[in-house]
């Protein structure tokens, strides 16, 4: 929309016109009712207009350069001012006829004629009344034609709708100005004191600079003004969303260009500040770079990649996003332990010091460090081993790599692998990707300052694959003596010297670890503690390090030997001496509780204080249980928190010889059920038991604690001693634990998981254990101490187990089968 002295023919300036249309007044109520009432000539003059619509009551100045309508004003002037004035169908046309020309058009009187420097002539009109051609009369000079009164249809002066209509039209037009860059304000004052409702739809309509002369030609020939003035509206709603949608996108723009003009005043300021200070400050830093890499270890080669890659961050501009990327990597080949090693101490006395200080047992793990300090000390220079430590949770594992640092004198790293499921983590992002960081390995190189630390790799067998690669395969390059001298990672994009790295796995499975990583590292068992060793243990490390930490002194608070083995034995079933930790400090801090609050409480504490503070003891489970029932065998287990025992149940009951088996079983120790009654049934004579039994009883195994998954061949013997026993109904030897697995030819096989076995045997007051012969080895390898007052039964047939189990006396109340 725009104000009514800005619309022209064909061009014409503001300045020129805007004095001669400042003297039209706008249209008052009283000149609409004389305008209506003038009685329109019979034949007019007609000037065809090129780019615009005149509307009854609207002034426009008009632009002619033709002759004939220079000739048609000329004339026109000089008697009664009154033409007809049409938009050409075509404003293409330079001399339209009497085809060409629209039939509706407006009566316009010339208020003035204005002869331009360049032979143009400038005219004011104001439109009057609506007419139609009814026939033209003649075309030359110009077009003359007799007309007809198009007739206004006009609703009632207080129709609502009509008055609600107008109120729109005079609201957005406001708007429309005020959202228009082009329109002066004082257009808003124009609007507001329009009174006649008929003059604001013409003028509003004749000033939508949006529309086309077609569409202004369809709103001048709309009869009904009720009508006329709806699609105006709707015209204007259009060209009221497009200004809005165009100053919002111009808003933007200009922020945008805004903050970048903002920004390269402030960088141009800055560089002003960096030349005064004393230069750029991009070339003091790679400047810096370049002194900083003189002083460093690295090789030729390294050394000639290094410049080439400053060179190139020379050329790059600092404002690009490569100038980071680019900086970083140097940086990182700055950090990076080029041949930094630290030097080991070789004083094996101080070593084996350390060792024992921070850590009670581990007797292996031990000897294996001391014998790599020595072979070092003796050669000099030598690839560090991949050790990997495996046993349950809490026995020791990641704690002892820092004693192993501080024994060796080297820095200590220690990486959580549990979870981890991108390749990227090992072996880093290629730097072309956005937010690319090198792999975990070398971020705590760089961390550790040294080519050569103790680097835990913790919880390996916790590592996951996933889309984004398999993280286990990452850390085969890593890990193997014979290719980590040029490991690569695929941020630094060159080989990197891992081989003097002492890496340290640890695991609670080993078998979870793929096998080719498995086969790079050394595996060293650790086994669960005996609970001499947990004493111990909790003696002179855990209620030490608990008294320290809940701000006590070893004189406020002391637990006896006793006490510990109550907490132990009561309230704790594991390999390791996490749960007991936990225990303990919540004994102390009973005590530290009493002391803040002023209360009196016994400074070593009793059996009763343990039963007082921690309840009721909660692990009695774990006993052996009597043999006064046939078919209640004990067996033992291996779990992932160490040995178990578990008791095997047999029961028979009238029916048809079904075997059914409950208790949360796997596959294969179901299959370790149906081989044992097998073997049973094929050597029911020898066993004394009547081949009648199988058909004419049903019979139940059970292995208690249901809710606990179990799996594995290792009870198989306990198994078959249990149905035995049951269909004999005589007794199992007293305090006798088992396990081995079976086959139907009768043989028993060796399993693994010896030492935890034997002290969870020991814990449950175990006197005698059946084995496999060939897990005599596995014995021998077990510490004394441990196997204190164990007899072992070495077997290698299924009728020694017998044998050796069961006893010829029958239980109470035995059934008579």
């Amino acid at each position: 929309m725009s104000q009514q002295k800005i619309l022209t023919l064909d061009t014409l300036s503001l300045q020129e016109l805007d004095h001669e249309a400042d003297l039209i007044p706008l249209m008052t109520p009283e000149d609409e009712e004389e305008m209506n009432n003038e009685e329109l000539p019979s034949d007019l003059a007609i000037l065809p207009l090129r780019n615009t619509v005149l509307f009854p009551g609207v002034v426009i100045p008009i632009t002619a350069g033709r002759d004939k309508s220079i000739k048609l004003l000329n004339d026109a002037n000089a008697s009664d001012k009154i033409i007809g004035v049409v938009s050409q169908i075509n404003e293409e046309d330079e001399d339209p006829d009497e085809t060409q020309i629209n039939k509706v058009g407006t009566v316009a009187r010339i208020l003035r004629i204005l002869k331009m420097p360049d032979g143009n002539v400038t005219v004011i009109l104001q439109g009057k009344k609506r007419f139609e051609i009814d026939k033209v009369t003649t075309t030359e000079p110009y077009i003359r034609a007799s007309i007809k009164e198009v007739e206004e249809v006009r609703p009632a002066k207080k129709e609502k709708e009509f008055l609600a209509i107008i109120d729109s039209v005079r609201e957005l037009a406001i708007e429309i100005i005020k959202e228009s860059p082009n329109i002066p304000t004082e257009a808003t004052f124009a609007i507001k004191n329009i009174e006649s409702n008929s003059f604001l739809v013409n003028f509003v309509s004749s000033n939508m600079n949006h529309l086309s002369v077609v569409e202004k030609q369809e709103l001048l020939e709309i009869n009904n003004l009720k009508d006329r003035a709806l699609a105006t509206l709707k015209h204007m709603n259009v060209e009221l969303q497009k200004l809005e949608l165009k100053n919002d996108i111009q808003s933007k723009v200009r922020f945008d260009l805004d903050q970048q003009q903002r920004e390269y005043f402030l960088q141009q300021q800055m560089k002003t500040i960096q030349e005064e200070l004393g230069g750029n400050s991009t070339e003091q830093e790679i400047e810096e770079m370049r002194k900083k890499a003189k002083t460093k270890k690295w090789e030729e080669k390294t050394g000639e990649h290094f410049e080439k890659e400053l060179q190139k961050l020379q050329r790059t501009n600092p404002n690009s996003p490569d100038f980071g990327i680019q900086r970083n990597y140097l940086e990182l080949f700055l950090e990076l332990p080029w041949n930094d090693y630290s030097k080991d101490n070789f004083d094996l006395k101080r070593a084996q010091k350390i060792l024992d200080r921070d850590h009670f047992g581990l007797d292996d793990i031990k000897k294996r460090i001391i014998e790599h300090l020595a072979v070092l000390k003796l050669r000099n220079d030598m690839k560090s081993p991949i050790l990997c430590f495996t046993g349950p949770p809490g026995v020791g594992k990641t704690s002892i790599g820092k004693s192993i640092a501080e024994a060796l004198g080297r820095e200590y790293v220690r990486m959580s692998l549990g979870g981890l499921r991108d390749e990227a983590e090992i072996r880093g992002h290629r730097k072309t990707y956005i937010g690319a960081m090198p792999g975990r390995i070398l971020q705590n190189l760089k961390k550790a300052k040294t080519a050569n630390p103790v680097f835990i790799l913790d919880e390996i067998d916790k590592l996951s694959s996933s889309n984004q690669g398999d993280p286990s395969s990452a850390l085969l390059e890593a890990l193997d003596p014979e290719q980590n001298k040029e490991f690569y990672d695929n941020f630094l994009e060159m080989g990197f010297d891992l081989s003097k790295v002492m890496f340290i796995a640890t695991s609670n499975n080993i078998s979870a670890v793929q096998p080719a990583l498995r086969d790079r590292m050394e595996i060293i068992t650790m086994s669960g503690y005996t609970i001499e060793e947990k004493i111990e243990i909790a003696k002179q490390h855990l209620v030490p390090k608990q008294i320290k930490e809940h701000g006590l002194t070893p004189k406020q608070f002391v637990i006896g030997k006793k006490q510990v083995e109550k907490i132990v034995e009561g309230y704790t079933r594991e390999s390791g001496v996490r749960g007991l930790e936990k225990k303990i400090a919540q004994m102390v801090r009973n005590a530290a509780k009493s002391i803040a609050l002023e209360e009196e409480y016994n400074v070593k504490a009793t059996d009763e204080d343990v039963v007082t503070v921690l309840g009721a003891a909660r692990m009695e489970r774990d006993k052996y249980e009597n043999n006064e029932t046939a078919g209640v065998v004990t067996g033992l287990a291996w779990t992932s928190v160490g040995g178990d025992i578990l008791f095997i149940e047999s029961i028979i009951s009238e029916g048809k010889g079904t075997l059914t088996f409950t208790g949360n079983m796997g596959t294969v120790m179901k299959e370790s059920i149906t081989i044992a009654m097998e073997f049973v049934k094929a050597n029911a004579k020898q066993l004394g038991i009547s081949p009648e039994i199988f058909t004419k009883y049903n019979i139940h195994v059970h292995i208690p604690e249901g809710a606990t998954p179990k799996d594995g061949p290792s009870a198989g013997i306990a198994m078959l001693t249990s149905l035995v026993s049951l269909l004999t109904q005589k007794r199992v030897k007293k305090n006798i634990a088992m396990t081995g697995e079976i086959t139907l030819r009768g043989k028993v096989l060796p399993v693994g998981g010896i030492k935890e076995k034997i002290l969870a045997a020991k814990r449950a007051k175990i006197k005698e254990i059946i084995l496999c012969v060939e897990n005599k080895r596995d014995i021998d390898e077990i510490k004394a101490d441990y196997i204190n007052g164990l007899t072992f039964h070495y077997v290698s047939e299924m009728s020694e187990v017998l044998e050796l189990a069961i006893t010829k006396d029958k239980v109470k109340n035995a059934k008579t089968l």
